[in-house]
Protein backbone atom coordinates (compact mmCIF):
# COMPACT_ATOMS: atom_id res chain seq x y z
CA UNK A 1 0.00 0.00 0.00
CA UNK A 2 2.81 2.37 0.45
CA UNK A 3 5.12 1.18 -1.85
CA UNK A 4 3.47 3.19 -5.59
CA UNK A 5 4.31 0.66 -7.96
CA UNK A 6 4.13 1.98 -11.52
CA UNK A 7 1.57 1.21 -13.61
CA UNK A 8 3.71 0.88 -16.86
CA UNK A 9 3.81 -1.96 -19.79
CA UNK A 10 6.90 -4.12 -19.34
CA UNK A 11 8.72 -4.29 -22.48
CA UNK A 12 11.49 -7.47 -22.77
CA UNK A 13 15.08 -7.28 -23.21
CA UNK A 14 16.15 -7.88 -27.03
CA UNK A 15 17.98 -11.20 -26.96
CA UNK A 16 19.55 -12.21 -30.45
CA UNK A 17 17.29 -14.63 -32.66
CA UNK A 18 16.88 -17.92 -31.55
CA UNK A 19 18.27 -18.01 -28.26
CA UNK A 20 18.03 -18.93 -25.08
CA UNK A 21 20.06 -18.46 -21.77
CA UNK A 22 20.79 -20.89 -18.63
CA UNK A 23 22.37 -19.47 -15.76
CA UNK A 24 23.90 -21.58 -13.59
CA UNK A 25 22.37 -21.92 -9.92
CA UNK A 26 23.66 -19.22 -6.97
CA UNK A 27 22.17 -15.59 -5.53
CA UNK A 28 24.52 -13.70 -7.70
CA UNK A 29 22.95 -14.94 -10.98
CA UNK A 30 19.71 -14.62 -9.60
CA UNK A 31 20.09 -11.05 -9.32
CA UNK A 32 21.57 -10.87 -12.84
CA UNK A 33 18.13 -12.77 -14.13
CA UNK A 34 16.48 -10.38 -12.61
CA UNK A 35 18.08 -7.22 -14.53
CA UNK A 36 17.54 -9.16 -16.96
CA UNK A 37 13.87 -9.80 -16.82
CA UNK A 38 12.52 -6.74 -14.70
CA UNK A 39 15.23 -3.62 -14.67
CA UNK A 40 15.74 -3.54 -18.04
CA UNK A 41 11.98 -4.13 -18.85
CA UNK A 42 11.27 -1.27 -16.41
CA UNK A 43 14.51 1.07 -17.45
CA UNK A 44 15.74 0.49 -20.43
CA UNK A 45 12.98 -0.87 -22.94
CA UNK A 46 13.70 -2.65 -25.66
CA UNK A 47 17.25 -2.37 -24.64
CA UNK A 48 19.24 -5.42 -26.50
CA UNK A 49 21.51 -7.66 -23.93
CA UNK A 50 25.27 -7.37 -25.45
CA UNK A 51 27.24 -9.14 -22.12
CA UNK A 52 26.48 -11.33 -19.60
CA UNK A 53 28.66 -12.88 -17.29
CA UNK A 54 27.85 -16.12 -15.34
CA UNK A 55 29.66 -17.47 -12.23
CA UNK A 56 30.57 -20.82 -14.20
CA UNK A 57 31.04 -19.36 -17.48
CA UNK A 58 32.16 -15.60 -17.61
CA UNK A 59 31.03 -15.14 -21.31
CA UNK A 60 27.68 -16.71 -21.14
CA UNK A 61 26.52 -14.01 -23.89
CA UNK A 62 28.74 -11.68 -25.90
CA UNK A 63 27.83 -9.97 -28.43
CA UNK A 64 31.35 -9.10 -30.09
CA UNK A 65 29.94 -7.42 -33.46
CA UNK A 66 27.41 -4.67 -31.58
CA UNK A 67 29.95 -4.07 -28.79
CA UNK A 68 32.75 -3.43 -31.56
CA UNK A 69 30.38 -1.48 -33.80
CA UNK A 70 30.33 0.85 -30.63
CA UNK A 71 33.68 1.23 -29.87
CA UNK A 72 34.01 -1.53 -27.21
CA UNK A 73 37.20 -3.48 -27.50
CA UNK A 74 36.53 -6.68 -26.43
CA UNK A 75 39.67 -9.20 -25.02
CA UNK A 76 39.84 -11.80 -22.66
CA UNK A 77 41.91 -9.66 -20.36
CA UNK A 78 39.10 -6.97 -19.97
CA UNK A 79 37.25 -6.52 -17.05
CA UNK A 80 33.73 -6.50 -18.30
CA UNK A 81 30.79 -5.39 -15.86
CA UNK A 82 28.62 -8.58 -15.12
CA UNK A 83 25.56 -7.28 -17.84
CA UNK A 84 25.93 -4.75 -20.48
CA UNK A 85 22.69 -3.60 -22.00
CA UNK A 86 22.48 -0.97 -25.24
CA UNK A 87 19.73 1.02 -25.50
CA UNK A 88 19.47 2.20 -29.12
CA UNK A 89 17.23 4.66 -29.26
CA UNK A 90 19.01 7.28 -26.16
CA UNK A 91 22.01 5.53 -27.48
CA UNK A 92 23.02 4.93 -23.41
CA UNK A 93 24.95 1.45 -22.54
CA UNK A 94 23.91 0.47 -19.00
CA UNK A 95 26.96 -1.03 -17.36
CA UNK A 96 25.35 -3.34 -14.84
CA UNK A 97 27.18 -5.06 -11.59
CA UNK A 98 25.16 -7.59 -9.82
CA UNK A 99 25.77 -7.15 -5.97
CA UNK A 100 25.70 -10.24 -3.78
CA UNK A 101 29.16 -11.46 -2.94
CA UNK A 102 31.40 -8.90 -4.80
CA UNK A 103 30.57 -5.28 -4.34
CA UNK A 104 29.41 -2.46 -6.00
CA UNK A 105 30.12 0.20 -8.60
CA UNK A 106 32.82 1.81 -6.63
CA UNK A 107 35.04 4.79 -7.45
CA UNK A 108 37.76 3.06 -8.73
CA UNK A 109 35.11 0.34 -10.28
CA UNK A 110 34.14 3.88 -12.69
CA UNK A 111 37.62 4.86 -13.15
CA UNK A 112 38.45 1.28 -14.76
CA UNK A 113 35.12 1.05 -16.63
CA UNK A 114 35.46 4.77 -17.99
CA UNK A 115 39.16 3.91 -19.23
CA UNK A 116 38.21 0.58 -20.78
CA UNK A 117 35.22 2.22 -22.70
CA UNK A 118 36.81 5.43 -24.17
CA UNK A 119 36.24 4.76 -27.45
CA UNK A 120 32.75 3.77 -27.00
CA UNK A 121 30.30 5.63 -29.47
CA UNK A 122 27.62 5.76 -26.94
CA UNK A 123 26.91 7.57 -23.00
CA UNK A 124 27.51 5.40 -20.21
CA UNK A 125 25.27 4.40 -16.92
CA UNK A 126 26.76 2.51 -13.90
CA UNK A 127 24.55 0.69 -11.75
CA UNK A 128 24.92 -1.53 -8.90
CA UNK A 129 21.89 -4.56 -8.74
CA UNK A 130 21.05 -5.78 -5.47
CA UNK A 131 18.49 -8.07 -4.48
CA UNK A 132 17.41 -6.74 -1.33
CA UNK A 133 17.79 -3.82 1.20
CA UNK A 134 19.77 -5.77 3.51
CA UNK A 135 22.15 -6.46 0.60
CA UNK A 136 22.19 -3.22 0.08
CA UNK A 137 22.69 -1.58 3.23
CA UNK A 138 26.16 -3.34 3.24
CA UNK A 139 27.61 -2.05 0.99
CA UNK A 140 25.86 1.72 1.44
CA UNK A 141 29.37 3.59 2.30
CA UNK A 142 31.15 2.30 -1.04
CA UNK A 143 28.63 3.08 -3.76
CA UNK A 144 30.31 5.29 -6.30
CA UNK A 145 28.74 9.02 -6.34
CA UNK A 146 26.79 9.89 -9.95
CA UNK A 147 26.22 6.26 -9.96
CA UNK A 148 22.92 4.48 -10.13
CA UNK A 149 20.98 1.61 -7.36
CA UNK A 150 18.34 -1.08 -8.21
CA UNK A 151 17.02 -3.39 -5.75
CA UNK A 152 15.42 -6.27 -7.18
CA UNK A 153 12.60 -6.39 -4.51
CA UNK A 154 11.29 -3.23 -5.04
CA UNK A 155 11.89 -3.15 -8.86
CA UNK A 156 9.16 -0.36 -9.50
CA UNK A 157 11.83 1.97 -8.39
CA UNK A 158 15.97 3.79 -8.65
CA UNK A 159 18.39 5.36 -6.52
CA UNK A 160 20.22 7.91 -8.04
CA UNK A 161 23.77 8.99 -5.99
CA UNK A 162 24.06 12.42 -5.47
CA UNK A 163 24.37 14.87 -8.81
CA UNK A 164 22.02 17.71 -10.57
CA UNK A 165 20.32 15.20 -12.30
CA UNK A 166 18.42 11.58 -12.34
CA UNK A 167 18.53 8.84 -14.74
CA UNK A 168 21.39 9.42 -17.53
CA UNK A 169 24.91 9.61 -18.95
CA UNK A 170 27.01 11.97 -17.07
Amino acid sequence: MYQRKWSRRLVPVRLPEVMSLELSPGKHNEVQAAVVEQFAARFAPGARLLYLGDTAKKNLHIDTGRLTALGVPVTEHDKLPDIILHDEKRNWIFLVEAVTSHGPVMPKRVVELNTMFTTCKASLIFFSAFPDFAEFRKHLREIAWETEVWIAEIPDHLIHFNGDRFLGPR
